[in-house]
């Protein structure tokens, strides 16, 4: 099992090598949306918080000194796993302006706590061009590769922050179902089974749309 297929799974030592398309880390989100008074945006503050199975493999794999905790030299360490882990997926952000794919910066840190039986993750990310804030913009954070599922748990867990004068945020939650309804003649078998990620499911992914005038 390759890092560049699976990223998590440099954190990872029991996960099964079939069923890529099934989910098997779950995480919690918080997405802000964060502008800036020019009119543009200024960068997305994340915040992830992992399921407990996958927090307690974290646990065992990175406790070098085995007290049963992970401390600040050892959550350190996990972030720094985790950020070289994520570049070449963008972690696991995709941006768009007026339909265009815009890439991101690679943050300067992952931060990492890990509080009540769970892992969490929190940094900021910068859109790699300037956004204005004009036409269509959409956020969203999502494993390309269906083996993470992000979520977020409420309409309060995506929000925008910072002057969006003249625009609109609506979030989007697509319905399963519809999408491969919609999408039947595209959705190869590949879809399902390649465990290297297609584009196509970003169309399962929740994701926040700005319309500004």
């Amino acid at each position: 099992m390759k890092k560049t297929l699976l990223p998590f799974m440099a954190l990872m030592t029991f996960a099964p090598v079939a069923a890529y398309a099934h989910p098997h880390v779950f995480a919690d989100a918080r997405l802000e949306i964060v502008a800036n008074d020019d009119g543009t945006i200024q960068e997305l503050h994340n915040v992830w918080r992992f399921d407990e199975v996958f927090s307690s493999s974290v646990l065992m794999d990175f406790d070098k000194n085995t007290n049963l905790q992970l401390d600040p030299d050892e959550l350190a360490e996990v972030g720094k796993t985790v950020l070289a882990s994520l570049e070449e997926f963008d972690y696991y952000t995709t941006i768009t302006d007026n339909g265009k794919l815009i890439k991101v910066t690679k943050p300067d840190v992952i931060n990492v706590d890990y509080k009540d039986g769970q892992l969490l993750m929190f940094f900021a990310l910068k859109p790699a061009k300037p956004m204005s804030l004009k036409g269509k913009l959409t956020f969203g954070v999502y494993d390309p590769t269906l083996y993470t599922s992000i979520d977020f748990p409420t309409e309060k867990d995506v929000v925008l922050m910072g002057k969006f004068d003249g625009c609109k945020g609506a979030i989007v939650r697509p319905d399963p179902d519809e999408v491969i309804a919609e999408n039947k003649s595209t959705l190869t078998d590949a879809f399902f089974n390649d465990p290297t990620g297609t584009d196509m499911s970003k169309l399962f992914a929740t994701r926040m749309e700005v319309t500004c005038k």
